[in-house]
């Protein structure tokens, strides 16, 4: 049996479509709580019809500066009401918003704007501004709260509906543009990994930048009419336990790097709490069961990236086998290929790829040709088990060379996520001399683990081949402002043994 599944037919999309107003649809609920912004005292919380009251109405006001469809705008924003309002009330009126993360510097963001070549920059005090000759505006909500609605633009699907950057971890960010049907493909993980309902209370605990927040933080349960919970900018992990328990969250999102630092707060009990989705890295076994037996909870992971969202996941009605990321969503057509292109047989390494016909698959990137012949090469390496399951093994160009074997530096790492004291950890080829590569372990502790003890986690779970040679303490992981792992910055950081 190959290792290619296709649960088609794709979602039907309409010949004339705006991603806004299909997200918007539920606001005919009007007094339904679509966000609450939570702070450390009191909460701001926005009910369906301020929320489209105000996207209509920054609509407006964003023609009114002399945009037109198409024109692209750069967000300089934090985590606050103004995003999500810019976010979509440009898309409202068939402009595209480029949302960035306001850790970024004058010098990166520069690089990136240039990218894209924004009209307009739309930026809150203090968020550091590109050298770009587009001009700046400061979002004004209580001006645009009393505009008249500006009429929704109503055009064609795959007209360009938003920009969004690569996180950069395997090199310079690309830019992502991305059409309003990429909305619809996201209907098939409301079921089949977030089990998202109407009644539901999401909290998203990422910078709204991040795709991974955006969707599935803002616009997942806001298409479904369900009420999304943001912490405020400013708000320490330590402080989400308390924030889970009074906000009354149903379900919580988070990267497993933030779950791993729940786990070692005080949790109360949840008993609003259904599960917790998870994304952004890998989920691993020894996480997830001490997730389990702290909230009596479980995690469901997806896989999926900054080109298609996510397209394989585990869910609380079909959750990941053990060891496994999930299984492909209902609507994707994907499979796992060889070198050649074509399908590797069940059970063997390969890379993971969608079909570019798939409605969520990005147009392209800013200055390359769109995605063309039948896959989309993601640049992820997997095995599909005969179920059907899948199992993410890294990226392609992270693989690891151990006496000329392929190893997956996650089925390394694994073999000490049980140890107490580590936060974090990453395996990489590193040369100790010309011509001489060993795996090593980078680790994040608060102190050092007794080689002994890494030693013997490995020899337990590794084959020889598979050990690493080299274990090294670091205060911190190099990471991604969205805190994902940037494995090529860690090489530099080898330190020989004495």
């Amino acid at each position: 049996m190959l290792s290619e599944i296709d649960t088609r037919p794709f979602p039907a999309v309409p010949p004339a479509f705006n991603l806004s107003g299909h997200v918007l649809a539920r606001a005919s609920s009007p007094e339904r709580t679509a966000l609450v912004i939570l702070h450390p005292e009191a909460d701001e919380t926005v009910s369906y019809s301020r929320l489209l009251q105000l996207t209509r109405g920054c609509a407006t006001a964003l023609l009114a500066l002399g945009l037109t469809p198409g024109d692209r705008i750069l967000l300089r924003l934090g985590n606050t009401l103004a995003f999500p309002v810019l976010y979509l009330g440009a898309i409202w009126v068939g402009l595209v918003p480029v949302p960035t993360s306001a850790a970024l510097t004058g010098f990166e963001i520069t690089a990136l704007a240039a990218l894209v070549s924004p009209r307009l920059i739309v930026a809150e005090p203090g968020i550091p501004l590109p050298d770009h000759p587009a001009p700046v505006v400061t979002p004004d909500l209580a001006a645009w709260s009393g505009l008249p609605p500006a009429e929704i633009h109503l055009a064609d699907p795959n007209r360009e509906a938003y920009i969004i950057f690569t996180s950069g971890t395997s090199g310079a960010p690309m830019a992502v543009s991305h059409a309003h049907r990429a909305i619809l493909a996201r209907q098939t993980m409301h079921r089949h990994w977030e089990d998202l309902r109407q009644n539901d209370r999401l909290l998203h605990a990422g910078a709204l930048n991040w795709t991974y927040t955006l969707g599935t933080g803002l616009l997942d349960p806001w298409t479904v009419g369900a009420t999304a919970l943001i912490p405020a900018a400013g708000m320490p992990p330590a402080a989400l336990p308390a924030l889970l328990e009074r906000a009354q969250a149903s379900i919580l999102a988070a990267a497993p790097g933030l779950y791993r630092q729940l786990l070692r707060a005080k949790i109360p009990p949840l008993p609003y709490l259904r599960h917790g989705l998870s994304a952004g890295e890998a989920l691993s076994g020894a996480l997830r069961q001490a997730w389990r037996n702290r909230t009596g909870t479980d995690l469901h992971e997806a896989l999926g990236m900054s080109e298609c969202s996510t397209y394989i996941s585990g869910s609380p009605t079909r959750p990941a086998p053990e060891g496994a990321t999930g299984f492909p969503q209902p609507g994707r057509h994907l499979a796992i290929l060889d070198d050649t292109g074509h399908p590797v047989p069940r059970g063997q390494q390969g890379e993971l790829a969608v079909s570019t016909a798939d409605p969520g698959l990005m147009r392209h990137y800013l200055g390359h040709t769109p995605p063309h012949g039948r896959w989309f090469r993601t640049g992820d390496a997997a095995v599909m088990a005969p179920d059907g399951s899948v199992t993410h093994l890294g990226r392609t160009d992270d693989l690891l060379n151990a006496g000329g074997f392929r190893v997956s530096p996650t089925e390394v790492e694994a073999a000490f996520h049980a140890l107490p004291d580590l936060i974090a950890c990453a395996a990489v080829p590193v040369e100790p001399a010309p011509g001489t590569t060993i795996i090593a372990l980078f680790y994040e502790a608060a102190c050092e683990i007794a080689p002994s003890l890494l030693q013997q986690c490995a020899e337990r779970a590794l084959a020889r081949w598979k050990q690493p040679r080299h274990y090294q303490r670091l205060d911190a992981l190099p990471r991604t402002g969205t805190g994902k792992l940037i494995r090529k910055a860690l090489a530099a950081q080898f330190r020989r043994n004495e």
